[in-house]
């Protein structure tokens, strides 16, 4: 039995005539007769009774078509399924990131996402650069959004993307002398309490602040230790000291604080998006296919690093 015999047998159950359902299905009405009567000798009962007056389904008949309506509507579903999933419109997205992602980039490139696949099923973790990557090298995330490209190994097999830049700014409370600055200097900083990223977490962001003020400056060995940019604005605004972080940090300033310029300037690390090179999720494309819509400057990078048979090769 094939699903277009059970196509044949509804057919010629909603038309009560040969020739209208042989027209229907779009076969000569002898091959229609023969297949229906084959099938009725597959299944050793009589499906149809053929009167004068027309094709009428017997009680085996319409058992037989009440289960043929379900599965031709399995059948259907199931094709429809497999084409939203192959399309990246269902299924899961483990998405890691830095806190500071998501004061610009992922507002716009994850509201995007989720909003044009309501049926991918998000996992979202806010993690440092240094356990985001591992996670994404064990296999535990699908991509993850963090300062500098991973490194270490297995780092090698992971395509890594820069999708956001930031020199360092510093941010105080309103009643630092600070405050009303455009600008405070290197010199500055090292004589201060600093609110500062862990070394563990963000290793290479901390390297540009050790290359700023020196691998032994005190203001570093003894700077309190903030897990993300909102902490480090938060204690700013409570007066334990000065805060160093991106650029970015601006987005969420509070009305308590105030933000200067670093000089000399400093860029910290880019922020990065990396996924396993090997990665043949249809969800990962989608979602790199989102970040090249809103991030024009990324999309050349993805193809240069990619080729045709990236994640992308097959949506584009």
């Amino acid at each position: 039995m094939e699903a277009r015999h059970m196509r044949y047998a509804l057919a010629l159950a909603e038309h009560q005539h040969f020739g209208r359902a042989a027209a229907a299905v779009g076969i000569a009405q002898p091959p229609l007769s023969k297949q229906i009567a084959a099938l009725e000798r597959e299944l050793g009962a009589r499906l149809f009774d053929r009167t004068p007056g027309g094709v009428f389904p017997t009680a085996a008949g319409e058992a037989f078509l009440a289960r043929a309506r379900r599965a031709l509507a399995e059948m259907s579903a199931a094709a429809s399924d497999a084409g939203r999933a192959a399309r990246g419109e269902t299924g899961r997205l483990r998405l890691g990131f830095i806190g500071s992602a998501l004061l610009e980039l992922l507002p716009s490139v994850l509201g995007r996402f989720l909003g044009d696949h309501p049926d991918v099923r998000p996992v979202l973790r806010e993690m440092s650069s240094a356990p985001g990557a591992a996670s994404l090298i064990a296999g535990d995330l699908d991509v993850y959004i963090g300062r500098g490209a991973p490194r270490g190994a297995g780092a090698e097999d992971l395509v890594s993307v820069t999708v956001g830049r930031d020199p360092l700014v510093a941010v105080v409370g309103a009643g630092h002398p600070y405050a009303g600055q455009r600008r405070v200097g290197a010199e500055q900083l090292r004589e201060q309490r600093l609110i500062v990223t862990a070394a563990d977490d963000e290793p290479a962001t901390f390297a540009g602040l050790r290359a700023l003020l020196g691998d032994d400056a005190p203001a570093l060995r003894g700077a309190t230790e903030a897990r993300d940019v909102h902490t480090i604005i938060g204690l700013a605004a409570c007066g334990a000291g000065v805060g160093l972080g991106p650029a970015c940090m601006r987005v969420a300033a509070r009305p308590d604080t105030w933000f200067c310029e670093v000089s000399p300037r400093v860029e910290l690390p880019a922020l990065v998006m990396s996924f396993r090179a090997s990665d043949r999720s249809p969800v990962l494309a989608a979602f790199l296919e989102v970040t090249r819509a809103l991030c024009p400057h990324v999309g050349g990078s993805l193809d240069r690093l990619l080729g045709p048979e990236g994640p992308l090769g097959g949506t584009r």
